[in-house]
Parts: C-alpha cells; structure tokens; sequence
C-alpha cells in the first residue's frame, strides 16, 4: 500500500485544512453553545465542492474519488466533528446511495443538487427496536395505485431536518413470507422519500451529550405516498444494498475518527508546549511527553487503517473486514485521545469553550454509530471463519 498522497489528493488536505482552521474552527464554539448546524459554513463547503468529492462531474461532483472525500472529513474532524460528520453522512449515506443503487433518472433529479451541496440527504435506518439488527425493521410500505404508501418511525437520523434536507432514503418492509420453520422472512426495500412531503414529520432534535451541531432527528411516516418508481435499486435488496453502503461508509467514518484522534494530539501538543509549570513547560515531562507520543502513536496507526481500506475499495477488492478495523482502531483511538488530551490540559480541559472539551463530549458517539464497536468485533470474526 502506497501511503504517499497524489497531488490532487495533497490538494484536498491542504484546502480543507485551511478551511478548517480558519473558518470552521474559530467559530466552533459558538455554534457548539448554540446547537444550531452552521448553514453559512455548510454553504461554503458546498461552494469548495466537498460534498461533489466521489461523484463524477455530469452529475455535479468533482470527478474524484471516495479516498479524497475521506481526506476532507479527516480534516475537518481535527477541529469539530459534527461539521465532519455532517460532509460523510451527507455523501456517504445520503448522496452514495442513489449513485449506487439509483436509476438514471434518479441520479439526474437528486445527485446534482446534493452534490453541489445545494441539498442534503438523510439516510433513515435505525428504528427504536432496529438498528443493528434490521430484521427487526417495524416501518412498512405498501403499493397503492401506482404509489409506495409508507408508515412508520425512524430514530438518530443525520442531516434530516436542516433547511436543505431534500431526500430521506428509508428502509422499510415491502413484503413477508412465511419460512418453513414457522418464523416470518420480511423482505426489506430502500425508498426515496422527497422532503418536504404529506405526512413526513421531522420530530425536535435531539438533546445529545456532543455532536451539538449536527443535525439529528427522529422522524415520523404518516401514510406518506411517493411513486412507485422511488424504489431505490432491486425490491427485497434493501438489506444488500444498506450494507454495502455502511460497509463503505465506515472508511468515511474512520476517517473522521482519526480526524479526532489527530486533533486531540494536535491541542496536546500545544498545550503541553506552552504550559509552563515550576519553570519549564509541562511537555519537557517525560511523562507527558510519553502520554503525547502514544496519542500520536494510535492517530497515525488508525490513519493506515483507513488508508489500507481505502486503497481495497478504489482497487475493486474485498474491503469489508478492513473497513471494520478502520472503524474500530479510529474510534478507539480517538476516544482514548480524547480522554488522554483532556488530563494533559487539567482543568482547562474541562472547559467547553476548548476542544479538547469538545472531542471529549464528542468521541464517544464514534464507538456507537455507524455500527458499535460490538458490531465489528462480529464482522472481523465472521471475516476470519468465526460464527461469531
């Protein structure tokens, strides 16, 4: 693995680093006490392309390719994960899906306008009773003279209530069997739900311990009708076709994982190099010192990871067992971190107006979403021959 950028990859990292510290970062803190998603800094990075990265440029993106979408929501990580994970949820859950699985016309009516940032999309999976387990999927869609009539509830969705949530893909029931055993087979279909919409309801955001800034919501389904053809990709495929896209997603998440693990290393350093304590700053301690090394130590191992799945998923080769590793070292990583950056800076630490505060509060959430830390233990022991 060449872990050497290209030139146009170099290019994103060094335009979205400096975004992230001259824009993003020093108006973190009031948007985080605010709990409002920026729309202005949102709007910019639309303008920068971000959110075109992977999509090619008849439909509005930038031609280039999933790893650099990864390089951009790392850099964005380091200074404030919600506008991160606000750029991969908005491209790896929201917009990914209809390139992957949709229509030509399809792609022609949503990709453009989210690609260009002009929209968002959500991705409405989890259910309070599926999540991980999909099979337990209580949402239902029924055809209705030409039309999918959906109902049902949909909890912890990103990107589904901001001013320019346009699309909400949904997975829900279209059909049962009955297996011989005696148990029920569902067969579970994606559809794409046009927002604003009769009977779609965008419950109050929720009341989070961190990720203030992005935008989650519960949603409500009331005999919402959408046509037919809003069925996104193969009927009974919906299970495939949102695995394949966590599967992927993943990459995009460690990357923001590492994002994380590297700023808390980043504010260490700082710190620790202009804190000064009974005559020299606290960093010429070896043992803080030592405690800086280690942080950077797990940033950088959970950065290969990423790179290695990136590099399986631009080659056409199996990815999956990788892409959980990725999640589970980057998340590890950064929640560590964070924990380690916060007692280096002492009391100042613990005041939220500093990052470190920030990713503390923000960190945990990365060992939960997009598949828990559980989840992927199970997928790299099924990878390896585990029934696990």
């Amino acid at each position: 693995m060449n872990t050497e950028l290209s030139e146009a990859h170099q290019r994103v990292v060094d335009e979205v680093r400096d975004f992230a510290r001259t824009v993003v970062a020093p108006a973190a803190y009031s948007y985080d006490t605010e709990r409002r998603l920026p729309m202005e800094i949102i709007a910019q990075m639309g303008e920068m392309g971000l959110f075109g990265l992977p999509f090619p440029v008849e439909y509005g993106g930038q031609g280039q390719d999933y790893f650099a979408l990864c390089l951009a929501v790392e850099e964005l990580g380091r200074v404030d994960q919600s506008i991160g994970v606000t750029l991969e949820a908005g491209v790896g859950l929201g917009a990914m899906p209809v390139f992957r699985f949709g229509t030509d016309a399809q792609r022609s009516e949503f990709l453009p306008m989210l690609a260009t940032g002009e929209a968002l999309a959500g991705f409405g999976l989890t259910e309070a009773e599926a999540g991980s387990d999909a099979s337990a999927t209580k949402t239902h869609a029924h055809l209705d003279g030409g039309e999918w009539v959906i109902n049902g509830t949909k909890q912890f969705i990103t990107n589904s209530g901001t001013p320019i949530t346009r699309l909400v893909t949904i997975t829900a029931v279209t059909g049962e069997s009955d297996r011989p055993d005696g148990t029920v087979k569902i067969e579970l279909s994606t559809i794409l739900v046009p927002t604003p919409i009769d009977g779609f309801t965008v419950g109050p955001a929720y009341d989070k311990v961190g990720w203030h800034t992005s935008d989650t919501h519960p949603l409500i389904l009331e005999n919402v009708r959408v046509p037919e053809a809003n069925l996104l990709g193969q009927r009974g495929r919906g299970y495939a076709n949102f695995l394949e896209v966590l599967d992927e997603g993943r990459i995009a998440f460690a990357a923001l994982c590492t994002g994380a693990a590297q700023g808390c290393v980043d504010e260490a350093v700082r710190y620790a190099s202009t804190r000064n304590v009974f005559g020299k700053n606290i960093g010429s301690h070896q043992y803080v010192a030592f405690k800086i090394a280690r942080m950077e130590a797990r940033a950088t191992a959970a950065r290969m990871a990423y790179y290695h799945a990136a590099s399986l998923l631009l080659a056409g080769k199996p990815f999956k067992k990788e892409a959980s590793i990725a999640k589970l070292l980057g998340s590890e990583a950064a929640m560590d971190n964070a924990r380690d950056a916060t007692q280096i800076w002492g009391g100042y630490g613990y005041l939220n107006e500093n990052t470190v505060a920030r990713h503390y509060r923000d960190s945990k959430i990365l060992e939960i979403g997009e598949g828990t830390s559980e989840v992927q233990l199970m997928i790299i022991a099924r990878e390896l021959g585990f029934e696990a």
